[in-house]
């Protein structure tokens, strides 16, 4: 006798949709139903959270949550762009816009939430946007190939991040918030000033406490905004994103239960009115009275409801956990626990630092336990303190050492101990520290990725990952387990014992050290780990090791990375930009005009970078070498913008133009940046000199700065403006100028010998035993005798400096390398055109007639021949 198994019908296939589907498979309850998904998009679920990373490069396939064969795999029929119209409870039909009607046992809402755009005049017209969908996102790409400026409607989460995607596609870019501050959801009055000014920095005008009253229109497009207090705004592309509103329609319309503002009112089960129906994610109205708009609470709904329905004990949803921590515009921000200081009884520990854009607020109790707190600027200790948040225990750490520069590292070294086991590690999985301790003691995890698998911690947001190898390292040590530091499956070796391998042993090829001192299996050929890291290994010392020191000489060529293989940085179209070397930023006129005439003569989109030199973007590969020539005769030199190596020395015009000048920091900064050119290293290196204490060219921001005082020089060393904001700490003062090239010297070529692989001086500083103080012992106290030593590798390479650029046009091997496609000839091929399209360059075997316009107002337009005269 064939039993018929019952309908399960999902609504909705976003991220919630989907994460409802893998708790259906492992629970067990997909086996006993019929599973039907009816998705309003073109395509499975997909990473919404990551979604402004399409403007990176990433393309929809790269955003899919799912591989490929996950729902046929487990029996579900998906409908794509089937979207529900119309429910009919009493007969439990679903029908879509197509027509057809869907039959259901069990039916779960997941049909998320809409942008809200305000009721303003002129809202509907052409060059108007939302920000939700990739379509949407794909619309905007195509349209601000033809604007100017953009504005974005909402200075919340979404609305940074349209600002941002705004801003890479090369708009002038404002931002409008009717609050009085940006993310006011999140952040508190200075936490919202500190965002501000950093979201200014980068060229964001930002409008807040005015509200948008109409969209300007002519001929059906957008040309600009009128706000509340009677100014106005030219704008011809406009993107609202002023929050999102439960879609619930569907339900109103079949009379089941919403909220008054809107959401499917469910109870802790998430069943809604008719006990046939559950609602999750956005769409939904919590016991609580809430609609949560975060992917995290949504998660919890979802495997509640999988293990309700497969007849498991699920944990009713109470309520959720909405800590965030993203990356808006580049900036840092999180936020999690009582950020406002709701509690009674409250304190705040505040550190603020309105230069370096940095603002963090820790709310604790009186009894000294962690509540909440807001990070601006630096988020770097957000995964170790949001899970002691709410513990009701005393911080095992004066709260202001978490946050005060000095300490600032505190947070991450308070390591795995601090944290209680029931502490939520992993917010977006609700997985806890104990869960995690489980699946290393219990279920033999001995990696992040296994333990990864095993609990689904750190899958999403990522935020947590770091924390998840504390845990994992400090439970493998507890256990006795041995705890493979090597750099990759091809060595039980760290890079900085590989180093002194090398050094030693005098090795001069990746396949030598293999061979000798890695556990790969006979005949392997390494990994693209340890490729480039040894590759850089060599590369600095080469001189000591007697080879050459050209990346693409002999082996050395095979195991660069892309950037390193052909001398240029690669970009996101395919196409080179080419950085020539200008140190302390001086440049004469003459040189001036050959880069512009390069520029002209290829086609080149230009920019002046934040390191005082010039971009050149859109080079074909086959195009490097010509544009090298003409580079290399007019006296430049490769900027090694494409290598882990130094990059720039930044400089202020110093004692010889400006008058608070008390040295000369351009001369100083020239002499640096050309001593210390193409020095491969564990990472990329920036430094930059100020001539005076107003420190104009920002040097504590760099992997080594040198400040200027009236009796002479102060070095400053581990410092960083990147992902993780760090100032960099003193390291010697008053050096005349022999004294801080010595320090310098052997600073540099400690760090190189001892740092990881892709660790930048920051990273190494706060992570080396002794830290500062051990690194000041061994570099200007020679506490291990290794002074000489340092000096004398850095006098070696510097003796054996070469400009990578000249001694490949000199070598027509190396040259052989350099064309479009590997059966090409050496010599350009005039039927295959590069087509500038705004500031991008895209390969196009169907050439346009007429004239493709860059940038408008940034470069002439350039004309290109029809296919057919190219034939």
């Amino acid at each position: 006798m064939t039993t018929t198994k019952p309908t399960l019908l999902l609504v909705g296939y976003g991220m919630v949709g989907h994460r409802f589907l893998e708790a259906l498979a492992e629970t067990g309850a997909a086996d006993r139903h019929q599973v039907v998904v009816l998705a309003e998009e073109p395509r499975p679920a997909y990473d919404r959270v990551a979604l402004s990373s399409y403007f990176s490069g990433r393309t929809p396939e790269d955003l899919l949550l799912a591989d490929p064969g996950f729902a046929e795999r487990h029996g579900f029929r998906v409908h794509l762009s089937s979207p529900a119209v119309a429910l009919d409870r009493a007969a439990r039909a679903v029908t879509t816009a197509a027509g057809d009607v869907f039959r259901y046992d069990t039916l779960v809402l997941a049909t998320g939430s809409a942008p809200f755009v305000p009721p303003v005049d002129g809202r509907d017209a052409e060059g108007c946007f939302v920000y939700r969908t990739i379509e949407d996102l794909q619309a905007i790409e195509s349209y601000a190939a033809g604007a100017r400026v953009g504005a974005v409607v909402g200075g919340g989460l979404l609305g940074l991040e349209a600002a941002g995607a705004l801003r890479g596609l090369g708009l002038e870019t404002h931002v409008v918030e009717f609050a009085p501050r940006l993310m006011p959801v999140q952040v508190d009055p200075a936490g919202g000033a500190a965002l501000r000014r950093s979201v200014e920095q980068l060229g964001v005008v930002v409008h807040t406490g005015v509200g948008t009253s109409a969209v300007s229109v002519s001929a059906g497009r957008a040309v600009g905004m009128s706000f509340t207090d009677g100014s106005e705004l030219a704008a011809d592309l406009v993107v609202f994103s002023a929050g999102v509103r439960p879609r619930d329609r569907l339900a109103r319309e079949a009379d089941l239960t919403v909220g008054e503002r809107g959401g499917i009112a469910v109870d802790a089960h998430c069943r809604t009115s008719d006990p046939h129906i559950y609602a999750i994610g956005e769409c939904a109205l919590a016991a609580d009275g809430r609609v949560y708009g975060l992917v995290a609470p949504g998660y919890e709904m979802a495997v509640s409801v999988a293990r309700r329905i497969a007849g498991q004990a699920a944990e009713p949803f109470t309520g959720a956990d909405l800590s965030t921590k993203l990356k808006l515009l580049g900036v840092d921000v999180a936020s999690f626990g009582d950020a406002f200081g709701s509690t009674p009884g409250a304190l705040d520990v505040v550190y603020s630092d309105a230069r370096a854009g940095v603002y963090k607020k820790l709310v604790v109790s009186g009894e000294g336990a962690l509540l909440g707190g807001i990070l601006v600027g630096d988020a770097s200790a957000y995964a170790t303190l949001r899970p002691l948040a709410g513990t009701g225990r005393p911080l095992p750490v004066p709260a202001e050492s978490l946050v005060l520069p000095a300490g600032a590292d505190s947070a991450v070294r308070l390591g795995s101990s601090a944290l209680p086991d029931d502490a939520v590690v992993c917010s977006c999985n609700n997985v806890t520290k104990g869960v995690v301790r489980a699946a290393v003691a219990d279920h033999g995890c001995g990696t992040v990725a296994e333990v990864k698998a095993c609990t689904r911690a750190g899958t999403n947001c990522g935020s947590c990952v770091k924390l998840l190898g504390t845990i994992v390292a400090d439970e493998l040590a507890a256990s006795g387990a041995e705890i493979d530091h090597g750099l990759c499956p091809c060595f039980a070796h760290t890079r900085a014992e590989l180093y002194e391998i090398v050094l030693v042993r005098r090795i001069s090829t990746h396949r030598q050290l293999l061979a000798e001192h890695g556990r790969a299996p006979e005949g392997a050929e390494g990994c693209e780990v340890c490729k480039p890291a040894v590759a850089s290994i060599i590369a600095s010392l080469a001189p000591e090791l007697g080879v050459s020191g050209h990346i693409l000489d002999g082996e050395q060529g095979a195991l660069q990375d892309t950037n390193d293989h052909f001398l240029a940085n690669l970009q996101r179209n395919g196409s080179y930009s080419v950085v020539p070397r200008i140190p302390g930023g001086e440049i004469t006129p003459e040189k001036l005009i050959v880069i512009g005439e390069v520029a002209r003569e290829f086609g080149l989109y230009t920019k002046i970078t934040g390191g005082q030199r010039i971009d050149l973007f859109g080079a074909g590969v086959d195009q490097l070498p010509q544009i090298w020539r003409r580079l290399v005769a007019a006296g430049f030199e490769s900027g090694h913008a494409y290598g882990k190596s130094l990059r720039t020395v930044k400089s202020c015009v110093g004692s010889t133009w400006c008058r608070y000048g008390v040295q000369d920091s351009v001369a100083m900064a020239i002499r640096l940046e050309l001593r210390y050119r193409g020095l491969r290293s564990p990472h990329k290196l920036k430094a930059a000199v100020s001539g005076c204490a107003r420190e104009c060219a920002e040097a504590r921001g760099k992997d080594f700065g040198v400040i200027a005082t009236a009796n002479g020089w102060n070095l400053y060393v581990g410092g960083n403006g990147g992902a993780t904001p760090r100032h960099a700490d003193l390291l010697a003062q008053d050096l005349d100028d022999e004294q801080l090239v010595r320090l310098i010297d052997r600073f540099l070529m400690f760090y190189i010998r001892t740092a990881d692989r892709l660790e930048r001086t920051s990273g190494w500083l706060e992570r080396i035993d002794g830290g500062l103080e051990h690194v000041r012992r061994v570099v200007v106290e020679d506490s291990l005798g290794l002074a000489a030593e340092l000096e004398s590798l850095m006098a070696r390479h510097i003796g054996g400096y070469q400009d990578e650029w000249a001694a490949t046009l000199a070598d027509p091997d190396r040259l052989r390398r350099f064309v479009s496609f590997v059966n090409a000839p050496g010599v350009p091929d005039p039927s295959i055109r590069f087509v500038p399209e705004r500031d991008q360059v895209k390969p196009d075997l169907v050439l346009l007639s007429g004239e493709v316009p860059l940038r408008p107002g940034l470069a002439p337009s350039l004309p290109v021949r029809l296919l057919e005269e190219a034939r």
